[in-house]
């Protein structure tokens, strides 16, 4: 049975921060990425798709309601996952789909209008801190960590 080693929100999805420090230590062997316009796009998914070679992990992408299918069919077969989603929404919809989670990391969220940093890597609004909450209420572990040897800050710090 597969395992989700990680959950992370992170609008940059794959770079060097999720394939260098966050699949490591893990046993992870495959990222899934989760962006509904990027599932919907060939010639992205095929160029995320391709970067399966870099450190050996394989990539896989996904419409929010995809990868809750794929959880909901095998649990993702024999695959130790880290799930990159770009959106908070898109969390709340693969959820909705059928996706178990027990804890999701918010590692990397660009500043937007009307958003705030809650660590100095996460920006949210007002739509993302009402997902966020609605997710730890629901008994998700929610933190924000931007690496893992940088502080892991909980939902209750950060969100006053």
């Amino acid at each position: 049975m597969g395992k989700i080693n990680l959950a992370r929100v992170d609008d940059r999805l794959i770079h060097g921060q999720v394939m260098t420090k966050w699949t490591k230590g893990f046993g992870t062997n495959s990222v899934y990425v989760v962006d509904n316009a990027t599932a919907a796009d060939d010639f992205m998914k095929d160029i995320y798709v391709s970067t399966n070679s870099t450190g050996g992990l394989g990539i896989k992408v996904y419409s929010a309601k995809e990868v809750a299918e794929a959880w909901q069919k095998d649990h993702f077969g024999n695959d130790k996952v880290v799930v990159v989603f770009k959106y908070v929404k898109e969390v709340k919809e693969a959820l909705a789909a059928g996706l178990e989670l027990e804890a999701l990391n918010v590692g990397g969220v660009s500043k937007k209008p009307n958003t705030d940093f809650v660590i100095p890597t996460v920006a949210i609004g007002d739509e993302e801190r009402a997902l966020l909450k609605e997710f730890h209420d629901q008994g998700i572990e929610v933190y924000f960590q931007t690496v893992p040897d940088s502080k892991r800050v909980e939902y209750d710090t950060a969100i006053k």
